[in-house]
């Protein structure tokens, strides 16, 4: 039986690679987002982290992570192109509440260091893939001589 589409190219490790990459990059802001709503909704730390007793810095900025991971965490785990972007503003806004504003959220350097951590890898990626697929536009031509 002949198949319905034709089968394209196999992916480059470097392509598997980032693909497992940003799967797990899913899972990790699923847990971040998890780990949000149970605090808002009194599940952890005694029901001490419930919303309606956080100080309005507190509720802003938690109340727009646990939005924010989770549809991040979607983007990612879906391959789409606005995943790492939620999740960069996400990353971007808990560096920002622990280093720009520790006087009111804390001091919190491994989470700091675990975001600019899969910032950098995914970077790396992107220019691991630019260049890949440069050189095989390079090598694969049909007009070459």
């Amino acid at each position: 039986m002949v198949a319905d589409s034709a089968k394209g190219p196999r992916p480059s490790l470097i392509e598997t690679l980032f693909t497992l990459f940003l799967r797990l990059a899913a899972v990790g802001a699923l847990w971040f987002a998890l780990q949000y709503w149970a605090m808002l909704t009194g599940f952890s730390f005694n029901g001490q982290g419930r919303f309606d007793l956080l100080p309005p810095a507190w509720k802003a900025a938690y109340t727009a992570l646990a939005v924010l991971f989770p549809v991040a965490a979607v983007g990612l785990w879906l391959l789409v192109s606005w995943g790492p972007v939620i999740w960069l503003v996400a990353a971007a806004t808990e560096v920002a509440m622990h280093e720009v504003y520790p006087s009111i959220f804390g001091i919190d350097r491994m989470l700091v260091l675990l975001h600019v951590a899969i910032a950098v890898l995914f970077v790396l990626f992107r220019a691991a893939l630019f260049i890949e697929r440069r050189r095989q536009a390079r090598s694969v031509r049909t007009d070459s001589p």
